[in-house]
């Protein structure tokens, strides 16, 4: 049995050999593991890999140095599409008698510099975030706190060694569209969200794959860059049904830019669904309520699991990098319905 005055004996010659290598004072490895501000980052990134390669681990054991709290954080909050996520998350830590902080920092891709600060005070027992992905400074920062992180990836694509949760963008594009080719529909148009994220990327890819497979041509003019919300949705539906040449179906990469194209096809006289079909991507409550044609994404289910990744990514830190793409499955509603061209013939 090891004594307490011998642990922190090793404790404090482990970190003196420590700031001997780094070149620099017990007070700044203190600060560094405080997770304090007023470190330079360079010297911050020294101090953690040599404690990551000495295998330092602080006296006392995960239990005193974590809070009992799990942290989400978003770059923006939507309150339709983010509920789903944040339920998922607040059952999951609460069965494991856990509180939920979120936190809304940074753009799509990651979070804003001071966010790494703040965690570090917080201690949580783990970190879920819903972002493209995580530098690898932040990643090494965590990580050398023993606090394990997992990105849920609506939005983007992580690295390798990123534990992540996320859902078939591929095959929901393609579901969407082959039932608009299945109804009979030749011309159709795609909205996408926007072309810097993997899954905007993904689900256009599943869109062209399927017209490809039927042999039907896609029209360049008819594919359309938005923002995932209701606004960039009825601008760019705005765009193509404006046009003499129009097509008979849109499949729009969101539920909310699917609603804005609805918005739209009313401004335009375009009516849905004699004269123009509509798939969205989500399945967020408010399309049930206007009986949308979507691509059920499973939010809630992918909230939960990035919260019980975490926590046991938290029990058992060398359990790998897990990752987890969930399917998704088209939901036929009344927005959708053959080309008028079809019923006539």
């Amino acid at each position: 049995m090891r004594n307490m005055d011998t642990d922190a004996v090793d404790e404090r010659v482990t970190l003196a050999r420590v700031a001997e290598e780094a070149g620099v004072s017990l007070s700044t490895i203190s600060k560094v593991l405080n997770g304090r501000a007023d470190v330079a980052a360079a010297t911050r990134s020294r101090v953690e890999a040599l404690l990551a390669q000495r295998g330092y681990v602080r006296r006392g054991g995960r239990s005193e140095a974590h809070g009992e709290l799990i942290e989400l954080v978003f770059h923006e909050l939507d309150a339709i599409w983010s509920m789903e996520l944040i339920d998922g998350v607040e059952s999951v830590a609460k069965a494991h008698g856990l509180s939920v902080v979120l936190t809304v920092s940074g753009s799509r891709h990651s979070p804003d510099p001071d966010w790494i600060e703040g965690v570090m005070r917080r201690r949580p027992v783990g970190v879920v975030l819903v972002f493209s992905e995580l530098a690898p400074e932040y990643r090494e920062r965590l990580r050398s706190r023993a606090i394990p992180f997992v990105i849920v990836d609506p939005a983007g694509d992580p690295s390798p060694d990123v534990p992540s949760v996320g859902s078939a963008n591929w095959s929901g594009g393609l579901a969407a569209t082959r039932h608009l080719i299945e109804l009979g529909h030749r011309d159709i148009a795609a909205i996408t969200g926007p072309e810097d994220m993997m899954c905007s990327l993904a689900r256009l890819d599943g869109y062209r794959s399927a017209m490809g497979s039927a042999g039907l041509p896609i029209r360049e003019e008819w594919i359309r860059f938005g923002d995932f919300h209701v606004d960039g949705g009825r601008d760019r539906a705005r765009e193509i049904l404006s046009a003499d040449d129009r097509p008979t179906a849109i499949f729009a990469g969101s539920d909310l830019q699917a609603l804005g194209t609805l918005e739209a096809a009313r401004e335009c006289g375009v009516r849905v669904p004699e004269d123009l079909s509509v798939v969205g991507y989500d399945d967020i409550p408010l399309s049930r309520w206007m009986r949308l044609t979507t691509v059920h994404q499973p939010l809630r289910r992918m909230g939960e699991e990035a919260a019980r990744l975490a926590i046991r990514l938290a029990r058992e830190p060398s359990s790998g990098t897990p990752r987890m793409d969930l399917a998704t499955s088209l939901v036929v509603r009344e927005t959708t319905a053959p080309p008028a061209a079809a019923i006539r013939s």
